[in-house]
């Protein structure tokens, strides 16, 4: 990067543009990927209290069930 950037010991300024665009372009898609990661955290988080909400129902109706069997099979 040393020898495109400076010649003869001067900066080339076209090419410093051009890298100072690359840096803000990059900087920009990195703010992006955070936020979508946040949004992902977000969902992640509320799908697991449905999850457990859901494991607590299936639970439940399984113990009923298996109730109502053990009771109808006694007679």
């Amino acid at each position: 990067m040393g020898n495109e950037l400076v010649d003869k010991g001067e900066i080339d300024l076209v090419r410093y543009g051009q890298l100072w665009e690359k840096v803000n372009t990059l900087d920009k898609k990195i703010d992006k990927m955070e936020t979508q990661m946040d949004e992902l955290l977000e969902l992640a988080n509320k799908s697991k209290g449905g999850f457990w909400a859901g494991m607590a129902i299936a639970s439940a109706i399984g113990g009923v069930a298996g109730f109502i069997s053990h009771w109808w099979t006694m007679k």
